[in-house]
């Protein structure tokens, strides 16, 4: 098989293309965790822009257009104009987007952090205030270049391109497809029916996109830093709410509760959002199965997640969506 072309980004390639910029790493180069994209912190031998340490991303080939990435990095730095604590790529040489090596890529500054903890509804509180004022930016106007997080683009497309694959084992397949699209014809309802793009039945505006405790950094005197919007994309605001709730439904209703406590001291929330979480969570299954399928040929994937494409996986997953659709029937949470 031809190399993956992850394969020639060498750690002398990460520091040269930092120079290419007047960056110049002191060879302390550790790679961070992510597998859509290459991550590494990098130490430099002079601080740019008040930074001793920067983060270098460098974008998985053909994924994004460049007017996609570039208007996630516009968002961003509309968000940290705004005062919203979203780490923005800096500007270097007057751009956010840079090219070397066969790679785009960008620079954000290094921000320390630990998760936080979403048990205490304080932290939940402070959370939901920033997710309010993320959401009036981002209201503000639409995205052109990025996603919709809607039926079409995050369900369907990756249910035919899962089928069309050979990716699911022929024992499990034809389980999988009955209960995919029973799942998927639930999802269309809560939607809002026939494409199910929301129709005018929900605000649709910018959203993080991917609001898992993972992508938020917390310190206990500033507060939370939000990172990574390299899945920013269009949807209703629910959507950066609901990956922050877990446990039993006591629980969820409790830490739902605190962070609209939050989010409603700066901008008004749509409780009829509230019946679309397990819908949204049922594409978020469905997406993230095909996500796995289609970066098989990257070497970090069968490493990283061995357990994919298993019998016992998809037979998992025909569970999992029989318990999203039980989900999907019940009264949604209030608050």
């Amino acid at each position: 098989m031809p190399a993956h072309p992850y394969a020639s980004l060498t750690p002398d390639v990460v520091l040269d293309a930092l120079a290419t910029v007047g960056l110049h790493g002191d060879g302390r180069l550790m790679a961070l965790s992510s597998y859509e994209n290459r991550v590494y912190q990098v130490a430099l031998e002079e601080p740019a822009q008040d930074c001793e340490q920067v983060v270098a991303k460098f974008y998985r080939p053909g994924r994004w257009s460049e007017d996609a990435v570039l208007e996630e990095h516009a968002f961003s730095r509309e968000l940290a104009q705004a005062e919203v604590p979203a780490v923005a790529p800096l500007l270097l040489e007057g751009r956010s987007l840079h090219h070397h090596g066969g790679f785009a890529f960008s620079v954000s500054p290094r921000r320390g952090g630990r998760a936080p903890e979403l048990d205490d509804q304080q932290v939940l509180e402070w959370i939901g205030r920033f997710l309010a004022r993320i959401h009036a930016v981002g209201a503000i106007r639409p995205f052109a270049h990025r996603p919709a997080l809607d039926l079409a683009s995050f369900g369907t497309s990756a249910r035919e391109w899962l089928l069309a694959s050979g990716r699911i084992p022929l024992d499990v397949e034809g389980d999988w497809r009955r209960m995919c699209d029973t799942a998927l014809q639930a999802v269309r309802e809560a939607l809002g029916g026939q494409d199910s793009g929301y129709g005018k039945a929900f605000a649709l505006l910018r959203l993080h996109g991917d609001c898992h405790p993972g992508n938020i950094l917390w310190t206990p005197d500033h507060g939370p830093h939000f990172v990574d919007l390299d899945d920013a994309c269009t949807g209703p605001a629910v959507q950066d709410l609901w990956m922050l709730l877990s446990g039993e439904r006591s629980q969820r209703q409790r830490q739902l509760a605190a962070l609209l406590d939050g989010y409603e001291q700066f901008r008004d929330f749509d409780r009829a959002e509230l019946r679309l979480m397990e819908a949204l969570r049922t594409l978020r299954l469905v997406h993230y199965s095909a996500w796995l399928a289609r970066r098989w040929d990257d070497p970090a994937f069968p490493a990283a997640f061995p357990w994919f494409g298993s019998s016992d996986y998809w037979k998992g997953q025909v569970q999992v969506l029989e318990e999203q659709l039980e989900a999907m029937a019940e009264p949604p949470l209030v608050a």
